[in-house]
């Protein structure tokens, strides 16, 4: 079978002819197999959408109950059949339930990535290299200048502001799904003992990463804190609000941003950030092509991102490469908002942005 008679690109998203079914698509469709959370992947309105549990939970969480018709969890390591293709769901590390999902017929093996990391993660399962004869991979930090730095030491940074500046609150921008309750974990390995103060839309989401067993410490709503309890105390927020009056309630704080982008002065700027810390939930120049090497795959498709410098490394490495030229990924989920772009808002207060 030819890959592309087992899954092709196509306005609304990754086709598969040989199952009529799509892979994230980016309009609603009959049958959905979604690989993670963030709504430029995971959108309502789908007839019928196979995922993780956690990833099922996150889009009742972020769209309500009846997000879809039907739903089918299904957990790593396990496969389903999709109308005669043979479909298997593997850990992305990307966010909490996030998955790659490899698809089988006639001896043809492809495995769609989704969005995600190598490297260690206390809020998800690891990334794990997947065998396949072709790979589909993102590209959202495909250029030799992003090589994220140790998340460890990028906390290390908001440790030391923090000892440095005893009597400043620190707000820290993260999105709301993934990077908010990562960067809660690293500061308690770290040390902080602290409680850590939630912007609202962190709500919901943080308490779900709790109730599947990722311990984050204590933690209570930013607006439920006493005036004596802010100096020194640290608050994650959605990136959006480090500009708005919300963020003026807290005396000379001082403004950090978690994400890959960071590693780009210009953006910090952009941004008005003081403490930029370089912390990605996306695999960096270095990871995508061992990640991309260990799928020992003939052929990579890249979706979204820097899709030309993937694809060039790749012909240079031996590959046959391509870029799908998808459209649609990375770029919903507007910096002002939690509720997704598409589908049902979930209630929340604004809060994420494109995960980084």
């Amino acid at each position: 079978m030819r890959p592309e008679d087992l899954l092709r690109p196509t306005p609304r998203g990754l086709y598969s002819p040989a199952g009529d079914f799509f892979i994230d698509p980016v309009r609603p469709v009959p049958r959905a197999l979604i690989t993670h959370g963030h709504s430029d992947h995971a959108r309502a309105g789908h007839g019928a959408v196979l995922a993780t549990r956690q990833t099922l939970d996150i889009m009742a969480i972020r769209y309500g109950a009846d997000f879809a018709g039907d739903t089918q969890a299904i957990a790593y390591g396990e496969s389903v059949e999709v109308n005669g293709v043979k479909a298997s769901f593997f850990p992305a590390g990307h966010i909490l339930g996030s998955a790659q999902i490899r698809v089988e017929k006639n001896g043809c093996r492809i495995v769609a990535s989704g969005d995600y990391k190598p490297g260690i993660d206390p809020t998800c399962v690891p990334f794990e290299p997947i065998g396949c004869d072709v790979f589909i991979s993102e590209a959202t930090f495909g250029l030799p200048v992003f090589r994220h730095p140790d998340p460890a030491g990028e906390i290390g940074k908001l440790v030391a502001s923090l000892q440095l500046f005893p009597e400043r609150t620190h707000i820290i921008g993260a999105y709301a799904l993934g990077k908010a309750q990562r960067v809660i974990a690293l500061l308690r390995a770290a040390g902080h003992d602290r409680p850590i103060l939630l912007h609202g839309a962190m709500e919901r989401l943080t308490a779900y990463y709790e109730s599947e067993g990722i311990a984050l410490g204590p933690v209570k709503l930013a607006r439920e804190a006493t005036p004596d309890e802010l100096p020194g105390a640290v608050v994650i927020a959605p990136p959006s609000s480090l500009a708005e009056v919300w963020s003026r309630r807290f005396a000379d704080p001082v403004t950090a941003f978690a994400s890959g982008w960071m590693r780009i002065r210009a953006r910090a700027r952009q941004h008005g950030v003081e403490l930029p810390l370089v912390i990605s939930d996306h695999a960096d120049w270095d990871d995508l092509q061992h990640a991309i090497l260990a799928t020992g795959c003939g052929e990579l498709w890249v979706t979204h991102g820097q899709e030309d410098a993937l694809v060039h490394w790749a012909g240079q490495a031996g590959l046959t490469a391509r870029p799908l030229h998808l459209v649609g990924y990375g770029e919903e989920e507007a910096e002002s908002g939690d509720a997704p772009a598409t589908g049902k808002a979930s209630g929340d207060a604004p809060a994420e942005g494109k995960p980084s």
